[in-house]
This record gives C-alpha cells, structure tokens and sequence, in this order.
C-alpha cells in the first residue's frame, strides 16, 4: 500500500550525504533526484524512502509522533545501522535490543530530528 514516504530536511547534501551512506547499507540507492527531492529504492515497484525540503519554503520540523522504520535482515544489521548512524551524526533514541521477544529495534534521530527505527522482527 505505501508508495514512498518523505522526511523534510533543512540542507539536502548534507541530508544526502548522511542517508546515502546509511540506506547504502540495505541495499538502497538514489534513483530519483530532483533537486529538492531525493527518493531512495532497492527495487522497482517496491516502497520508497525520501528526503525533501518543503514545498513551501517554510523550515522543515520533525514530527511529533511521526517515525520511519526501516527493516534490516538481522539483529546484527540493526546494531550496526544504529551505529553507523550515530557515527554520521544522528542521535541516540534508544539502543538496540528487544523491546518484545519477536521485535529487535533500535532508534535515532538524524541530522533535522527526524526519528528512524531500524528493526528485525520475527
């Protein structure tokens, strides 16, 4: 059902930089760039994740409540995505464990405050 998702950002290379390096991670990719937009892919038809600046010009604010979760294929890849992100320059929002016996995630916020979860579930 979903198409794609976008997350507003205040400086799109720099957010480009940050999300090019994370994403490359699970195989994603740019595959289309139009100067305030950027959607990354890991195949045709399937769901896309972007990053934008507002359509408005008005700054771009996280949302309150609102988070991306992006699955991983292990918990070992869930640990090494929250790591990588912080050292790219996120935020801790809860290091990885199981926050249920089937669910293993773990939390950031990247460089505008927007909150991702990367998980593996059972």
């Amino acid at each position: 059902m979903i198409g794609y998702v976008t997350l507003g950002v205040r400086d799109m290379d720099k957010a480009k930089a940050f999300y090019g390096e994370l994403l490359a991670d699970l195989g994603a990719k740019v595959v289309v760039d139009l100067g305030r937009l950027a959607l990354y892919g890991v195949a045709p038809g399937q769901p896309m994740f972007g990053i934008c600046t507002p359509y408005d010009g008005a700054p771009a604010q996280a949302g309150n409540g609102t988070m991306i979760a992006l699955t991983a294929a292990s918990t070992e890849q869930v640990d090494a995505l929250h790591a990588k992100a912080l050292a790219l320059g996120a935020t801790d929002e809860g290091a990885p464990g199981h926050r249920m016996p089937t669910f293993y995630g773990a939390y950031v916020r990247d460089l505008d405050g927007n909150k991702l979860a990367f998980f593996k579930g059972k």
